[in-house]
């Protein structure tokens, strides 16, 4: 097996599933990205820079389990290198932020499956995201993947 770690910034927008209650579908996407952290004197400056084609796309259904509190599961597309299918590890947690009018919230998910290159992954994706009044998201993910060797590396 070998590791893959990565971050990106997803943007897009969720909004309810007509006729279900409590239920949500959300779809955002990232580019190829840099996420820059600089520690200066006194400071923490961060910005996200775009890098080039690549697109990555989540599609997701989320299911209000109580006040607060969901499991979302979905599939993300990380341009040709192919997909992973996700479900929430126990549940995710939203509420109100200090900016009024967004909501902020994190949750864990399982990779339950890959497909493509990413066929064989195992991993842990964390989701620490915001939503405003009108549906936009912005979520940034911490991936931490496990694949088989012969991935990227050749043929099995």
């Amino acid at each position: 097996m070998r590791e893959l770690v990565f971050a990106l910034e997803f943007r897009g927008s969720a909004g309810p599933v007509p006729g279900v209650d409590g239920r949500r579908r959300a779809r955002t996407s990232a580019t190829s990205q840099v996420l820059r952290t600089l520690l200066r004197a006194g400071d923490v400056q961060a910005t996200v820079e775009p890098t080039g084609e690549g697109v990555a796309i989540l599609e997701s259904e989320v299911l209000s389990t109580g006040e607060g509190t969901f499991v979302e599961s979905g599939t993300i597309s990380y341009g040709d290198a192919g997909r992973v299918a996700f479900r929430t590890v126990g549940q995710g947690v939203t509420g109100a932020s200090a900016i009024e009018g967004l909501r902020h919230g994190a949750v864990i998910w399982e990779v339950m499956r890959g497909e493509g290159r990413l066929a064989g992954a195992q991993g842990l994706i964390t989701s620490n995201f915001t939503v405003g009044r009108d549906g936009q998201v912005t979520d940034n993910h911490f991936v931490r993947l496990f694949l088989p060797a012969y991935l990227g590396g050749g043929p099995p």
